[in-house]
């Protein structure tokens, strides 16, 4: 029979999650409210479960692979059920070791698909709605747009 503890470790085999997403999972799963607490408490003792390693291993992920901004980032990180304070530290962690000027360029070039330049007014705004949605600063984003601008 199966129970919460092993269950718990199978999921934390195959990926890094959040403690909310464990017992989440482990929910689902129709485990009890009181096993599921004695089974997060010892994988959190084991740490097995660590929601700052996960938090920076979201942050890298979104970084690195995705290419979002900071704002973005932290979403992420919250999303996952990890306290704000603890996203706020690991997406500011993250970006301590990244040009974000040039994390912005690159997400910048890559929807441009190695244009230049922008053709005209409404690409111009598809492309600050979606770099805003990626998480970049509404400053930089209309400077780099501006930077790229016809005319």
């Amino acid at each position: 029979m199966a129970d919460p503890y092993t269950d718990g470790l199978k999921m934390l085999a195959r990926r890094e999650l959040s403690e909310m997403q464990v017992r989440q999972r482990l929910a689902r799963k129709g485990y009890e409210p009181d096993a599921i607490d004695a089974a997060v408490a010892r994988l959190r003792n084991e740490r097995a479960i660590d929601d700052a390693r996960v938090a920076e291993a979201i942050a890298r992920m979104e970084t690195s692979v995705r290419r979002r901004g900071k704002l973005r980032v932290r979403i992420q990180i919250e999303r996952a059920g990890i306290a704000r304070t603890t996203a706020k530290r690991a997406a500011d962690d993250a970006f301590e070791a990244i040009d974000d000027e040039a994390l912005l360029e690159a997400s910048l070039r890559k929807r441009l698909r190695g244009r230049d330049a922008i053709a005209d007014d409404r690409e111009f705004q598809r492309l600050y709605r979606y770099l805003i949605a990626q998480g970049f600063d509404g400053d930089r984003v209309l400077k780099a747009l501006n930077a790229r601008r016809r005319g």
